[in-house]
C-alpha cells in the first residue's frame, strides 16, 4: 500500500511531480483553495481580533472529500502547493483538516518542477511558516474588509452589482487621473528645421539629413509656421561648415532575465498578450508540458517573483550553451550579476528555462502556439542575460550655418554580444542603424541641398496598456507579483475600463465611482498608503509585523469613514435625468438613470413599468435595418449590437464609422452575446 500522499493544486502539476517520486507516494490535486472566507457575509469577527470564519467552499466540498479518502492510511502527507503565501496558506487548511496527532504532516516547496528540484525538496521537508500563512490572512482579511464594506455602499449610492477594492480602486484611479490629464492637455505647435546636405564631389544621392538644435549656442524652439519660414529664409543664404565630430563607442548591457511583472510587460509589448493571458499560459509552462519521451515536465521556474537572482546551476548552464552556440566572445570575462529591487523575495529565482536548458525549437511541436511565444520569450531573455554587452560606435557632427548650429548622428554596431539572442526594443535599435553618414572632417564645407521644415504638436500623455499599468503599479508600489493581472482583470471585468486598441480608457461609471471613493475614502484610494501598506503585509511574511496591529490600525479610521460616507455620500442612484422619449409600452416618458453597467433609458413609471433598454450610440446599423447600435458586455467583453435583435444580428467589436456605407453583419452572434443582447 501506497505509505505518502502529496497535495498539490493542479492536476497537470500532479502529474508531473507523479513521475519523478516512487511507488511510495501518491499524489493528487486540491484544485486551488478548498477553505476560504464565506461568500455569503464578511466572515471576519471584526470584534474578536478579526478573527477569520473560513469555511469549505461550496464548489470545492467533493475535492476536500477525495483528499480525506487518499489520506486514509497514509503514514504521512506532503504538502506542495505553490511557493508563496497563497500556497502556504492552502497548504496550512488543508493541513488543519488533514493532519492529526497520528499522522505527520510536512510542507515542500520548489521553484522548478523538475526531477532534481522536487527530489531535493522531498529531502528536506519542513514545517508550515505561520509568517507567510499570517501574511495571506492579512491581505485576505483587508480586502475582504475593504471590499465588503464598500461595495454595498455603491449598491445603495450607484446601483447593484458594483464592487470596490483595497488595490483595484486606487489601480483604477491611475487610469481615471491619466484620462483627466489628457482631456486638460491643449496642443502646442511646434516646427523642426531638417537640412538634406553633402560633401561637394559627392552626388546628390548621397545626401544625409542633419536637424536645426541651436541658436547663438542655445536651444531653439521654433512655434509657429511665420518662423519657421523667416528662419527658413536666413539658412537659405548660409554656408554649411562641418564644426565639430565626436566619436565614442557605446556598450549595451543585456537586461536581467524576467520578473512577473517584466513578463508582462514584454509579454504585451511583443506578443500582444494581457497580464492574464500571459499568467495562465506561464503557469502551465511551470505546472508541465508533455515533451515527447520525457514525458510530462516543468519548462519554467515558478512565475510569480520580484527577483532576478538566479542559481548557480542554471548559470552554469547557461555558460555553457552560450560557450558552445556562439563562442568565448559572448561570454563576459566577469559572469553577469543582477541586483534585485529593495524588498524583493530572494528565496525565489527569477524567471527563467527548466535545467537542463531546453531550445525552444527542440519542443516547439510539443507546446501550442501561445506556449511556445512565450517560453521561446523567457528562453531568449535568460540566455541573453548572461552573455556579453553589445558594443557600438557613435558619430555625432555639428554643422555650423552661421548663428545656426544643426546636428546628426550614426550608430554603428561593432559587436552584436547578447542581442544575437535578444532585442528588448528591436525597431528603436534599427533606427538608430539606419542613418549612414560619409566620411566627414572638421572644417569641411557641404551643399546644402533641401531645408524641410515640419509642423508637430506636443502630445497628451498616452493612456496606459497592460504593460505600462503593470509598470507603473510595480513602481509605486502598489501590488504584488501575484496582484497585478488580477487587478487589471478586475476593473474591466466591472466595465469601469474599456479597452481601446490595447489601451485602457475609464467608462463614465469608472469616473464616477472614483470620484465617490475619492471624496469620501481618500486614505483607502492614497497611492503612498496603498504602498506602506504592501511594505506592513511585506513584514509579516518577513516576520518583522504583528497581522493583528496591521490591521488595528487600518481598521478604525477606515469604518469611521464608511459611517460618514452613508450619509454625506452623493446619491447618484436618485439622479434622474428626463429625455424626450416615450416609452414603447406605457407611453410615459423616459428617463436616464444609473445602473450596474452605466447609464440606462428606464420608463418614469417604474416599477408599475419596468421598461428599460440601453442608451444608443447614435449610429445607425451598417445592415441598413433602421436600429441604432447599442454597446452591450458578454463574458468576452464589450460589443456593439443592433436595437432591432433577433431581427437584425449585426455585432462589432468596434463603432463603425457613421459615414461609412452600410456593410454586412461582421460575424454571428455567440451564445453568450445573445443573452446579453436583447
Amino acid at each position: 500500500m501506497t505509505k505518502n500522499l502529496v497535495i498539490v493544486e493542479s492536476p497537470a502539476k500532479a502529474k508531473t511531480i507523479n513521475k519523478f517520486l516512487g511507488k511510495n507516494f501518491v499524489v493528487a490535486a486540491s484544485m486551488g483553495h478548498i477553505i476560504d472566507l464565506p461568500k455569503s457575509k464578511l466572515g471576519v469577527d471584526v470584534e474578536n481580533d478579526f478573527r477569520p470564519e473560513y469555511v469549505v467552499m461550496a464548489d470545492r466540498k467533493k475535492y476536500l472529500t477525495a483528499l480525506k479518502k487518499e489520506a486514509k492510511g497514509k503514514q504521512a502527507i506532503y504538502l506542495a502547493a505553490d511557493p508563496d503565501r497563497e500556497g502556504e496558506a492552502i497548504s496550512w487548511h488543508i493541513g488543519n483538516v488533514l493532519c492529526g496527532e497520528a499522522k505527520k504532516c510536512y510542507r515542500v516547496s520548489f521553484d522548478e518542477i523538475t526531477k532534481d528540484a522536487v527530489l531535493e525538496a522531498f529531502k528536506h521537508p519542513r514545517n508550515i511558516d505561520m509568517n507567510l500563512v499570517n501574511a495571506q490572512q492579512a491581505r485576505r482579511i483587508l480586502d475582504r474588509i475593504v471590499g465588503y464594506t464598500l461595495s454595498p455602499l455603491l449598491w445603495k449610492k450607484v446601483s447593484r452589482g458594483l464592487s470596490a477594492g483595497r488595490v483595484q480602486s486606487v489601480a483604477l484611479r491611475l487610469i481615471v487621473e491619466r484620462e483627466e490629464q489628457i482631456k486638460r492637455f491643449t496642443p502646442q505647435e511646434y516646427w523642426d528645421i531638417e537640412a538634406d546636405l553633402k560633401r561637394k564631389a559627392d552626388s546628390p544621392k548621397d545626401k544625409f539629413r542633419a536637424k536645426l538644435e541651436k541658436y547663438r549656442d542655445k536651444k531653439i524652439e521654433i512655434k509657429n509656421k511665420g518662423e519657421a519660414e523667416r528662419v527658413t529664409g536666413i539658412l537659405k543664404k548660409e554656408n554649411y561648415i562641418v564644426g565639430d565630430i565626436k566619436e565614442s563607442k557605446k556598450r549595451k548591457a543585456p537586461y536581467p532575465p524576467f520578473t512577473t511583472s517584466k513578463l508582462q510587460q514584454e509579454a504585451f509589448n511583443k506578443l500582444r498578450f494581457s497580464g492574464a493571458r500571459t499568467m495562465h499560459i506561464a503557469q502551465t509552462l511551470y505546472e508541465g508540458a508533455e515533451i515527447g519521451k520525457v514525458g510530462s515536465v516543468g519548462l519554467i521556474t515558478y512565475m510569480r517573483t520580484d527577483s532576478v537572482r538566479i542559481s548557480k546551476d542554471a548559470q552554469a548552464e547557461a555558460k555553457k550553451y552560450i560557450l558552445e552556440k556562439f563562442g568565448k566572445r559572448y561570454y563576459p570575462e566577469i559572469p553577469n550579476f543582477y541586483k534585485s529591487k529593495r524588498g524583493a523575495q530572494e528565496a525565489h529565482e527569477a524567471i527563467r528555462p527548466t535545467l537542463p536548458l531546453r531550445e525552444p525549437n527542440s519542443i516547439k511541436n510539443s507546446l501550442t502556439p501561445d506556449q511556445f511565444k512565450l517560453y521561446q520569450l523567457i528562453w531568449n531573455r535568460f540566455v541573453a542575460s548572461q552573455m556579453s554587452a553589445a558594443l557600438y560606435s557613435q558619430t555625432t557632427v555639428d554643422i555650423k550655418a552661421g548663428e545656426y548650429l544643426f546636428r546628426t548622428s550614426a550608430t554603428n554596431l561593432i559587436f552584436d554580444g547578447y542581442t544575437a539572442v535578444y532585442e528588448a526594443d528591436k525597431e528603436k535599435e534599427e533606427e538608430g542603424l539606419k542613418a549612414k553618414l560619409p566620411s566627414l572632417s572638421v572644417g569641411l564645407p557641404l551643399d546644402l541641398l533641401e531645408l524641410v521644415p515640419s509642423q508637430h504638436f506636443t502630445k497628451p500623455p498616452p493612456r496606459y496598456s497592460d504593460a505600462s499599468l503593470v509598470k507603473a503599479l510595480e513602481e509605486l508600489g502598489i501590488g504584488r507579483p501575484s496582484t497585478y493581472a488580477p487587478i487589471i482583470q478586475t476593473i474591466t471585468a466591472r466595465d469601469y475600463v474599456g479597452r481601446e486598441s490595447g489601451y485602457f480608457h475609464p467608462t463614465e461609471l469608472g469616473v464616477i465611482v472614483t470620484g465617490l471613493l475619492m471624496k469620501h475614502f481618500p486614505k483607502v484610494l492614497d497611492v503612498e498608503f496603498t504602498a506602506r501598506m504592501e511594505d506592513e503585509l511585506d513584514g509579516i511574511e518577513e516576520g518583522e509585523a504583528d497581522w493583528l496591529i496591521v490591521l488595528k490600525s487600518f481598521y478604525s479610521p477606515f469604518i469611521h469613514s464608511v459611517e460618514e460616507a452613508k450619509i454625506a455620500m452623493r446619491d447618484v442612484k436618485k439622479e434622474i435625468s428626463a429625455t424626450n422619449e416615450t416609452c414603447n409600452l406605457c407611453g410615459k416618458p423616459m428617463v436616464i438613470k444609473w445602473g450596474r453597467r452605466g447609464k440606462f433609458l428606464s420608463c418614469s413609471d417604474y416599477p408599475r413599468c419596468k421598461n428599460a433598454k440601453s442608451i444608443t450610440t447614435g449610429i445607425t446599423c451598417p445592415n441598413g435595418c433602421g436600429g441604432e447600435l447599442v454597446q452591450r458586455r458578454s463574458k468576452r467583453g464589450p460589443f456593439f449590437g443592433c436595437t432591432n435583435y433577433p431581427k437584425c444580428t449585426y455585432t462589432s467589436r468596434k463603432l463603425p464609422n457613421p459615414f461609412d456605407s452600410a456593410q454586412g453583419s461582421s460575424r454571428a452572434l455567440s451564445r453568450d452575446e445573445k443573452e446579453n443582447v436583447g
